[in-house]
């Protein structure tokens, strides 16, 4: 492992900033085991029902701050995107040319996704699954797609992002808070911040592109302004504390992104870009970029297929009766420790997904043609360059 591992270091171009890729690796796994730490599946006779630990234990909402993670992506996201335009309108690219070869990789394990669990789902219904079940099961597998969509919508807008600066999204949450919770205005006005919430972490993005993040102050007032600000909406301003849904909630800072969610994700992106240099130092052993540039080969294909291996080991160890962590009430400790003692399973079907479904995470539209690093053809020989690949 470690010679592969060699290999794949000294196949990455030395301009590479693997800071970027470690970045989007947290920013996918922290997901990944947020969804499986705080996502339950409640067997009450023939019907499963979602529940979160957050309902029954809200002192542990700190634990969605350590692992909502998607402003981080975003503004990876942003710079990567933004950055990629530029080398491609040197390099002569059409902009059509540079959005498909961007969007193909987003939504080549789509495919696969929608595929499967329409089968699945017109097999539950003719075996006769409780409705309440059904909806609930395809509901937790189709909804990464929300990110995917505002994701791909954001990529696409990216040549009018390019010069935009966060604080004008930033102002429109801000405005339709107001409107929402401060003057009595229709619920409806919060799905504007669908949009205007991930833009503020995707703008500072395009911000890091044109080298304005680059000082270590910018990142302490992104961290310190945000977490102040966050702090104050949680504590005077009626937010809440949990930075994911919490089912039966009256307000969820996700779903839509509320202006405590979006100062959070400021915090974060402060703390990201504080980061950067230690974690190019860290990138520098062989074995931990190794590890990183695998997660990036395989980032959507583990983001859409989590739920799926989580709802898959629910629904096969049901055969064995109502077990704790997984299928009961999550209302203690007890849960939380054996749904710490699940993870490992989670990991093995996840790995299992990932096997028969990477395929469909595609680059430029060739299937099975994703690459992690550019053979270094200066210093690599053919064995060391075969198989290495290149984003």
């Amino acid at each position: 492992m470690r010679r592969g591992a060699e290999r794949i270091d000294a196949a990455t171009p030395a301009q590479r900033d693997r800071a970027v890729d470690a970045l989007r690796a947290v920013a996918v796994l922290g997901v990944v085991l947020g969804h499986w730490l705080v996502t339950a599946l409640v067997a009450d006779g023939r019907t499963l029902r979602t529940a979160s630990p957050l309902q029954h234990l809200p002192w542990l909402a700190p634990v969605s701050w350590l692992f909502q993670t998607l402003a981080v992506f975003f503004l990876v996201g942003g710079h990567v995107a933004t950055r990629g335009y530029a080398s491609a309108r040197t390099r002569g690219i059409p902009y059509h040319h540079w959005l498909r070869g961007r969007l193909a990789r987003l939504f080549g394990p789509v495919a696969a996704l929608l595929g499967l669990w329409t089968a699945v789902t017109v097999a539950l219904l003719l075996s006769g699954t409780d409705l309440a079940t059904t909806r609930t099961l395809v509901k937790l597998a189709l909804s990464p797609l929300w990110f995917l969509l505002v994701f791909a919508a954001l990529t696409a807008a990216t040549p009018l992002l390019t010069r935009l600066h966060p604080l004008w999204p930033l102002a429109v949450v801000l405005h339709v808070d107001v409107l929402r919770f401060g003057l009595g205005g229709p619920a409806w006005l919060g799905w504007i911040n669908l949009a205007a919430g991930w833009l503020v972490p995707y703008t500072l993005g395009a911000a890091w592109t044109r080298g304005e993040l680059e000082h270590r102050r910018s990142g302490l007032i992104l961290l310190v302004s945000g977490t102040a600000a966050t702090v104050a909406l949680v504590a005077w301003a009626g937010y809440p504390a949990s930075m994911v849904g919490v089912p039966g909630a009256g307000l969820s800072n996700l779903n839509p992104p509320t202006l405590a969610a979006v100062t959070f994700g400021l915090a974060q992106c402060g703390l990201a870009l504080l980061l950067r240099e230690r974690l190019r130092s860290a990138m520098r052993r062989p074995v931990a970029w190794a590890a990183v540039a695998l997660v990036n080969l395989s980032a959507m294909t583990v983001f859409l297929w989590h739920q799926t291996a989580l709802m898959a080991t629910t629904a096969t160890a049901l055969l064995l009766g109502r077990l704790p962590g997984l299928h009961t009430v999550p209302d203690g400790l007890g849960w939380v420790a054996a749904r710490l003692a699940w993870l490992p399973v989670f990991t093995v079907a996840l790995a299992v997904c990932w096997t028969a479904f990477r395929a469909w995470e595609q680059d430029d539209g060739r299937r099975g043609r994703t690459r992690v690093v550019r053979a270094h053809r200066p210093t690599a020989d053919r064995s060391t360059r075969k198989g290495v690949r290149h984003v």
